[in-house]
């Protein structure tokens, strides 16, 4: 559908593991800075939890040579085209997420990073609910701990799309961040993810606006731009920046028209 271009009250990121689909990844900063963003965030761009050194320099060098900013890093989620959502909360992968938070802060305290986002991870056949919670719980204070120490906080996101995924919603979310009890662990508020599972994101964000450490967004139905769905973006947007959130607007969504920034009005030139 139609809607008028929206002037964005905050700062955005363009997230680059869903924008610019048709280019390699490593081409993409470089896209994104020609199309006017000054800041990028990305899912774990690697193959491995703890990837090759040289990997890791021309992932650095790909976002440096941009002149932009890597706002946002999500940890290492395992296999996501398999299904994979995390391993925050895998019993037999804390060493492997240990190794990776130390890998992902690196990269972060290079290039700017103010979030780490630590998908929770899917229900294991098999394992004790309450054991991966408990694990979960260790793992998300160690990551903000070792975030905090670069300025930066580690997130927890609610997502849709997956069943084995246990936080559904903002007080999902919520509730594991209040067993954690650290200043350094904070909600990642997808308007997208909540609206398809059923969570109000207006409520949400009255309900838990000093817990939101960032902010993403997708229309919906179909994760498309603003515009292409039924959420009001615009008036979410204006509800969070009320709030005094004053953090990024990541643009996590999949392109399906011409002109993918297309919704943005001109004085925000795409970008910030």
């Amino acid at each position: 559908m139609a809607t008028a271009p929206i002037t964005l009250p905050l700062p955005a990121t363009a997230n680059c593991s869903i924008l610019f689909p048709d280019l390699p990844l490593l081409q993409r900063p470089a896209a994104a800075a020609a199309a006017g963003f000054d800041a990028v965030e990305f899912w774990w761009p690697f193959a491995k939890a703890v990837p090759a050194d040289r990997d890791v320099e021309a992932f650095v060098a790909a976002v440096s040579d941009a002149g932009l900013t890597l706002t946002g890093l999500n940890f290492a989620a395992g296999d996501m085209p398999a299904g994979e959502r995390g391993i925050l909360s895998d019993p037999a992968r804390s060493a492997e997420f240990a190794d990776n938070v130390e890998v992902a802060v690196g990269i972060g305290e290079r290039l700017g990073t103010t979030g780490f986002n630590a998908l929770y991870g899917n229900r294991l056949n098999g394992a004790d609910p309450a054991e991966q919670d408990e694990v979960a719980v260790a793992n998300l204070v160690l990551a903000g701990a070792a975030a905090a120490k670069i300025g930066a906080v580690a997130l927890l996101e609610p997502v849709s799309g997956i069943d084995a995924y246990p936080l559904r919603t903002a007080a999902d979310a919520v509730a594991v961040l209040d067993k954690a009890g650290s200043e350094h662990v904070r909600l990642l508020l997808d308007v997208y993810h909540l609206a398809v599972n059923g969570d109000d994101p207006a409520t949400a964000i009255d309900r838990f606006a000093d817990r939101i450490g960032h902010v993403q967004i997708a229309d919906s139905p179909g994760r498309g731009e603003p515009g292409t769905g039924d959420l009001p973006i615009a008036a979410l947007l204006d509800r969070i920046a009320a709030t005094g959130y004053r953090g990024r607007i990541g643009l996590e969504y999949k392109p399906t028209t011409a002109d993918p920034f297309g919704w943005l009005a001109p004085t925000t030139g795409g970008t910030t």
